[in-house]
């Protein structure tokens, strides 16, 4: 799908060091990103500039392409959740059908409906290397499953209920993790 930014989104469009997340069209959110290998101090201080960022952002999510590495790591931080790494994550099991709105921060200000699984249990390993399984109902499970997405090159856009897409200040949506 071409995503055309309409002329007053396109300042929420710029990367810089205030806006370090990496925006469409660029090539490395359409890249599967390989696993990590072996969890080195330059994987933590990854997975701590992708907290802050995702912090900064006012992000419930992020995966490694979006700051422009091809690494197979997310961050997540649902409502009720302490924020949490996930390196090579997986969803190893999927069940039931919830359909919510999605948006993501490297298309800002597009928002629409998508279907994804209402539960997921994902195998991950954990900072120090530790496997993993997580079980995630809800919008947990909608985070997760969105930053796996990232990880194989997969936009929310691929996945949208078309007419249901709309643009939509970023800054007046409600956040869900206050």
């Amino acid at each position: 799908m071409q995503i055309v930014v309409p002329d007053e989104y396109r300042y929420l469009y710029v990367q810089n060091r205030e806006r370090p997340v990496v925006k469409i069209p660029a090539e490395v959110l359409r890249q599967v990103a390989p696993e990590v290998g072996k969890i080195t101090k330059k994987t933590l201080l990854l997975i701590d500039d992708m907290m802050r960022i995702m912090r900064r952002a006012n992000g419930v999510g992020l995966a490694a392409p979006q700051v422009g590495i091809l690494q197979r790591i997310i961050v997540i931080h649902p409502e009720g959740m302490k924020p949490t790494a996930l390196i090579n994550p997986k969803i190893v099991k999927a069940e039931g059908e919830q359909t919510g709105q999605e948006g993501c921060l490297s298309i800002p200000g597009l928002y629409g409906d998508v279907k994804r699984a209402a539960y997921v249990e994902v195998e991950a390993l954990d900072k120090r290397g530790r496997e993993l399984v997580f079980e995630l109902e809800g919008m947990p499970a909608r985070i997760a499953q969105h930053e796996i997405d990232h990880l194989d090159g997969v936009l929310f856009i691929d996945k949208v209920i078309a007419e249901t897409l709309h643009w939509m200040n970023p800054e007046t949506v409600d956040d869900p993790t206050e």
